[in-house]
C-alpha cells in the first residue's frame, strides 16, 4: 500500500515520477512589486506528493531558492490537500496529500532599486512521492523575468490565480465560527479535543499543522451537532510537560465535493464560547479567580486610577479624626461601592453576550455619550473641590453627584468606590486581562464571580487600611491645611476632565497638550496667589515651585511638540496580517485606544522610538494599528482570541505564517519589543 511504503527502503536512484515546472505571474515587473511564483507538480496516476504536514508517513515538499540580488522569497502558500487513510492494524495511517497536479505558490518581493533588464529565478526542489513505493526526489526549475517600467501578466497568470483561490484564507476563530475545548481525561499524555465550526459545509474535518511539541491524530470523530454547525473530536498527544495553548491548521468543509472549502485558523484553548464548554474545571476557575483578585489589586496603581487617589487621600485625612468603628464602617461602604460597580459591569457584559455581541472590559468608555457625561461630572467635582460651589440639599442632581466624592459619610465613601471603578475601566492591569477574557467566554455565573473577585482585589487596599484605624494616625491631624489640600486636589480632577473632553471630541493630540498646559499653568497661578502673595512662611519655596512648574509646562508641553509618528501604521484587519505574511514580512500589531493611558505610555516608551523604528526597517516588518477608541466588533473578537479583556495588546507575527504570533506583556519595554521582532525575523 502507498503509505506503508514509507517504511520500506526508498530508491535513491530512481528517476522522479513527478514533473515540475516553475511559473511566474508576470513576464515583466516593476521594481518594488511582489509577484507570485508557482511550482507546478504533475504526478502520474496512483502517485502523490505531500502537504506542509505530511501526516503519519510523509514529508512535505521543500523549495531552495536561488534568486538574483534584490529578490526575496516568502513562505509557501499551500492549497487544500486531500486526506488519505490506509489501514495498518488497529490504527489507520493518515497522510495529507496532493494527487494529479498541484501548484505551490510563493510570493517573490522585488527591491525598489532593481535595474531594468532580464533576470532568471532558479529553485532546487526536494519532494517525497509515493505509490507502491516511495521515492525521495530532487530536481531544479527556473523561469525568466524582465525588470521594466510596467508589470505585464504572464501567460500562466490565470492558472496561478486559480490555484491561489484554493489556498485557505486566514480567519480568526471568531470569523470562522470555530472554538475548541480540551476535555479532561486520565491519560498522562493524551486528551480529546472538541472543535466546533459554525458552518453549513458539512461533512468537514480539521487538518493540523505539524508541531514538534505535540501531535494531533489524523483520525477524526464527527459528533452530533445542531443545524449550521459541525463538531469534530481529535486526539492530542503531547511530548512536553505543558499542554499547548494554541492549535493551528485548516478547517476543511464540503469534503464530498470536488471543490472543498477551507479556512486557516489558530485556535486558543481559553477562547471556547460557553456554548461549547460543558464544564469548567475547579482548578482552572480557582486560578482565574486568583488572577482576577491580583489584577484588581494592581489596578489601583494604573494610570487611569491615579486621579481618584487624591480623593482617597482626602478621605483618609478626614477619617483619621473619626472613631475607629466609624472608620471601619466607611471602609466597608467604599468596598460595597466598588463591588456594586463591578457587578453592574458584569451584568452589562452578560447582557451584551445574550444579545449576540462580544463583551470586553471598558465597553462603556468607548461610547461618546458616556465620555461626555463623565467629562461633565469630573469638571463639577473639580469645581466643588475649588470651592466654587457647595453641596446643599437643594442642589440639583448633577451638582449633588459631583460633590458626593468629596463628602464625608457613607454617601461619599460609596460614591468614591463607584467613581474609582468607572475611572479604572480604560485600563487593563497585568493578570486582569487574562481573567476577564476567560470570564467573557463562560457562563453568566462564572462572569459574576470573576468580576466579583476583581472588585474585591480593587477594594482590598482601602478596606484594609480602614480596618486598622491606628495606621491613619501617621497622617497629619485635620486642620486649616486641609482646605488648601482640597483645592490642590481639584487640579488632577480638572486634568482628567480635559483628557475626557479630548477623548469624547476625538480631537488632535495638540488639543490635549494645550489643555494640560493650561491646567498646570492654573495650578502654578494658584500656588503663587495662595502661598506667595497671601502666604507667610515658605514664600521662597512656593515661588521656586511656581517657576519650576511654569518652566516645565512650557518646555515639555509647548516647546517640545509631540514627536511625529515615524512608523507607517496601516489599519489592522485579519486580511492585512495575512497579506503581509504571505509576502514574507513579519508583522507588528498594536491594539490600542486613546482612552487607554497604558497604551499611550507603551507607545511613547517602547513603540514610537528610534530603536523600534530601526528594527522594523531592518527586518522589513509591517506595522498595523487596531484602534479600539470606538466600539469595533472585529477588534473585540480578536482581543478575546488572545486572552485579553481589553487593550493594550501588542502582537508580533513571524514571517512564517505557520507560527503563532507572540503576545507581548501589558507593560512594554524597548528590549521586549526588539527581542520579539528579532524572533519574528528568524
Amino acid at each position: 500500500m502507498a503509505v506503508l511504503a514509507a517504511w520500506l527502503p526508498c530508491s535513491a536512484f530512481a528517476a522522479p515520477k513527478t514533473h515540475i515546472r516553475l511559473l511566474l505571474s508576470a513576464e515583466t515587473a516593476r521594481p518594488g512589486d511582489t509577484i507570485w511564483a508557482g511550482l507546478e507538480m504533475d504526478m502520474p496516476p496512483t502517485w502523490h506528493t505531500y502537504w506542509r504536514n505530511g501526516g503519519d508517513a510523509g514529508e512535505p515538499t521543500k523549495i531552495d531558492w536561488d534568486l538574483p540580488p534584490g529578490l526575496s522569497a516568502g513562505e509557501i502558500n499551500w492549497p487544500i490537500p486531500a486526506k488519505l487513510s490506509e489501514p495498518a492494524g488497529d490504527t489507520p495511517i493518515i497522510t495529507y496529500v496532493y494527487t494529479n497536479k498541484v501548484v505551490l505558490l510563493t510570493p517573490i518581493a522585488l527591491a525598489k532599486d532593481l535595474h531594468p533588464g532580464p533576470i532568471e529565478l532558479k529553485a532546487a526542489v526536494h519532494w517525497m512521492e509515493c505509490s507502491d513505493i516511495c521515492i525521495f526526489s530532487s530536481n531544479s526549475a527556473s523561469a525568466p523575468l524582465t525588470i521594466a517600467d510596467e508589470t505585464k501578466p504572464s501567460a500562466d497568470a490565470a492558472l496561478l490565480d486559480q490555484w491561489r483561490q484554493k489556498v485557505p484564507p486566514r480567519a480568526s476563530a471568531r470569523e470562522a465560527g470555530a472554538s475548541w475545548d480540551v476535555l479532561r481525561s486520565f491519560a498522562s499524555n493524551s486528551r480529546p479535543v472538541i472543535i466546533e465550526w459554525k458552518t453549513n459545509a458539512a461533512p468537514a474535518d480539521f487538518y493540523p499543522y505539524a508541531n514538534s511539541n505535540f501531535d494531533v491524530a489524523g483520525t477524526t470523530t464527527t459528533l452530533t451537532s445542531g443545524a449550521g454547525a459541525v463538531r469534530l473530536e481529535k486526539i492530542i498527544k503531547t511530548n512536553e510537560t505543558e499542554w499547548p495553548d494554541h492549535l493551528a491548521g485548516i478547517l476543511v468543509g464540503k469534503l464530498d465535493s470536488s471543490e472543498p472549502v477551507a479556512v486557516e485558523v489558530d485556535l486558543a484553548i481559553i477562547n471556547a464560547p460557553a456554548a461549547t464548554i460543558s464544564h469548567v474545571a475547579p482548578g482552572s476557575l480557582a486560578t482565574m479567580l486568583l488572577l482576577a483578585f491580583i489584577g484588581g489589586l494592581i489596578l489601583n496603581i494604573m494610570p487611569c486610577v491615579l486621579p481618584i487617589i487624591a480623593l482617597k487621600i482626602l478621605g483618609f485625612v478626614k477619617q483619621s479624626a473619626e472613631v475607629p468603628g466609624r472608620v471601619r464602617t466607611l471602609g466597608i461602604v467604599y468596598g460595597l461601592g466598588v463591588m456594586a460597580s463591578f457587578l453592574i459591569l458584569a451584568g452589562l457584559a452578560i447582557g451584551v453576550q445574550h444579545a449576540g455581541g462580544v463583551a470586553n472590559w471598558g465597553d462603556a468608555f468607548r461610547h461618546p455619550r458616556f465620555q461626555v457625561g463623565l467629562t461633565i461630572l469630573m469638571t463639577l467635582i473639580a469645581l466643588n473641590l475649588f470651592g466654587v460651589f457647595e453641596i446643599t440639599l437643594s442642589s440639583k442632581a448633577a451638582g449633588a453627584a459631583s460633590g458626593l466624592a468629596s463628602r464625608q459619610g457613607a454617601s461619599g465613601a460609596f460614591f468614591n468606590g463607584v467613581l474609582a471603578t468607572v475611572l479604572a475601566t480604560p485600563c487593563t492591569a497585568p493578570f486582569l486581562g487574562a481573567a476577564l477574557a476567560f470570564a467573557f467566554t463562560q457562563s453568566s455565573f462564572v462572569i459574576l464571580v470573576v468580576f466579583a473577585a476583581a472588585g474585591a482585589g480593587f477594594a482590598f487596599p482601602f478596606v484594609l487600611l480602614c480596618a486598622e484605624p491606628r495606621w491613619l494616625t501617621l497622617l497629619p491631624r485635620p486642620g486649616a491645611w486641609m482646605e488648601k489640600f482640597k483645592v490642590a486636589m481639584g487640579f488632577p480632577m480638572l486634568a482628567t476632565a480635559v483628557w475626557l473632553m479630548w477623548l469624547s471630541a476625538n480631537g488632535a493630540d495638540e488639543v490635549l497638550w494645550l489643555g494640560l498646559f493650561l491646567v498646570i499653568l492654573a495650578l502654578a497661578a494658584w500656588i503663587w496667589g495662595e502661598f506667595v502673595q497671601r502666604g507667610g512662611r515658605g514664600k521662597g519655596l512656593a515661588a521656586v515651585i511656581c517657576v519650576v512648574l511654569v518652566a516645565a509646562d512650557f518646555g515639555v508641553l509647548i516647546e517640545t511638540k509631540p514627536a511625529k509618528q515615524a512608523i507607517v501604521w496601516n489599519v489592522w484587519s485579519p486580511q492585512a496580517v495575512e497579506d503581509a505574511q504571505r509576502a514574507g514580512h513579519p508583522v507588528l500589531v498594536d491594539f490600542t485606544a486613546k482612552s487607554c493611558l497604558t497604551c499611550q505610555v507603551n507607545k511613547r516608551t517602547s513603540l514610537e522610538i528610534s530603536r523600534t523604528r530601526a528594527k522594523l526597517k531592518e527586518i522589513g516588518a509591517v506595522a498595523l494599528i487596531a484602534d479600539f477608541t470606538r466600539d469595533d466588533p472585529a477588534i473585540a473578537g480578536e482581543l478575546q482570541q488572545f486572552n485579553r479583556g481589553g487593550v493594550p495588546l501588542v502582537l508580533v507575527y513571524s514571517r512564517d505564517p505557520s507560527k503563532p504570533p507572540q503576545t507581548l506583556p501589558v507593560i512594554l519595554t524597548p528590549a521586549i519589543v526588539v527581542a520579539a521582532l528579532d524572533r519574528a525575523a528568524q
